[in-house]
């Protein structure tokens, strides 16, 4: 069973997730920002207090993503382009530990590495419903960190919802 399960909040203003631990208690809350120019996302715990803070960067080549935690840039994360049957993306982190994820074709599955190792898995596979996804990542990881690029990944695949 996965750690964590994603799920977008359809019924809202903006690009709400809501994101429940394994025991279904609410943990995260993302908070889409309607009517902005680019994506403009706040990753927040349930009490409200921002932990991360996500906004597209327009005016660059392929979608691009920036990832603050307390106003420092903590990722850049980008979707790389003409990627044939596969959507795939750099998690850029400072220093040597970068991540890669890649996608299906239907871009519902996905698998976070770093130096070709497995860190998470994002999938519907575990769900039938709607926009409900299921996140595992491995001990150690910055859970939040991989949940807020789960959110990116989503963000570009599936904009046209």
């Amino acid at each position: 069973m996965p750690r964590y399960q994603m799920r977008q909040d359809l019924f809202r203003l903006g690009d709400d997730y809501t994101i429940r631990d394994a025991a279904d208690r609410e943990r995260y809350y993302v908070d889409g920002k309607a009517l902005s120019i680019g994506a403009k996302l706040s990753f927040q715990d349930m009490n409200g207090h921002e932990l991360l803070w996500i906004e597209q960067k327009l005016f660059h080549w392929g979608k691009t993503f920036e990832i603050q935690r307390a106003g420092q840039v903590i990722a850049l994360v980008r979707k790389k382009p003409f990627t044939f049957l596969k959507a795939r993306f750099t998690v850029d982190v400072p220093g040597p530990d970068d991540l890669e994820a890649a996608g299906d074709l239907l871009n519902h599955e996905y698998v976070f590495t770093r130096h070709g190792e497995r860190v998470a898995e994002v999938s519907k596979r575990w769900f039938d419903l709607g926009d409900l996804y299921g996140i595992d990542i491995a001990e150690g990881e910055d859970d939040v960190l991989l949940l807020a690029a789960a959110v990116v990944v989503d963000q570009c695949c599936h904009e046209k919802r």
